[in-house]
């Protein structure tokens, strides 16, 4: 953030600072009948969820079980997530030594800090199914008024229209780009685009939108 000239977030909330949150969440989906128990693990139950698809439009009966991880057969729907897994080497909570999902953390942590009902939820294109999908199941699961008004997915920066990842090899970090540009020409480049199109990293568009800023200043 201070690479961009950002102003920093008012919190910057971790996981483990919000175990015990995450972990009465949990207890409350379960005493909703919304997850079950599994030799330690807790899996929320979709069936439980009348409108599941609402955010993605995945359609349960549409998805190929197995095609993504696979199936583990304790569950009693292949499409059923993880709140809870059972872990070696972990703290103990009640249902055994483990850590939390990944997607109940952010359902916890964001109606500890902005409550069940809040205006704006954001994160990558990528991200709409399953995690969104899942956090506003669990969440309703957990008070069914939760609600967020607005949902902005944006698009993935690209190098050679394929997107920036540290397992292909193919990105820049912040600091290595503002070390060549400034922060501003950097942000002027990312907002050139619609938030949820995806916007391919070039050296001809950042000197443009160095610049615009040049011009601006």
């Amino acid at each position: 953030m201070l690479n961009l000239q950002c102003r920093p977030p008012s919190k910057e909330p971790r996981v483990s600072q919000r175990i015990e949150q995450i972990k009465d969440m949990i207890t409350q989906i379960i005493n909703n009948e919304c997850a079950y128990v599994v030799d330690g693990d807790v899996f929320f139950a979709v069936e439980k969820s009348p409108n599941y698809d609402q955010l993605s439009g995945q359609r349960l009966e549409n998805n190929r079980a197995g095609e993504r991880v696979a199936i583990d057969f304790r569950k009693c729907n292949p499409a059923d997530f993880a709140l809870w897994k059972v872990k070696t080497g972990e703290q103990s909570w009640p249902w055994g030594l483990g850590r939390p999902g990944w997607h109940i953390e952010c359902s916890a942590m964001s109606a500890y800090y902005l409550g069940f009902k809040f205006d704006i939820h954001g994160g990558g294109i990528d991200l709409i199914f399953p995690h969104h999908e899942n956090e506003i199941a669990q969440s309703r699961a957990a008070c069914p008024e939760s609600n967020v008004r607005y949902w902005m997915h944006i698009g993935h920066v690209t190098i050679d229209n394929e997107k920036m990842s540290k397992s292909s090899g193919k990105f820049f970090t912040v600091r290595e780009i503002a070390e060549k540009y400034h922060p501003l020409a950097l942000r002027h480049f990312l907002i050139s685009a619609h938030y949820r199109s995806p916007i391919n990293y070039s050296v001809l568009q950042l000197d443009s939108a160095s610049d615009a800023i040049c011009y601006i200043y």
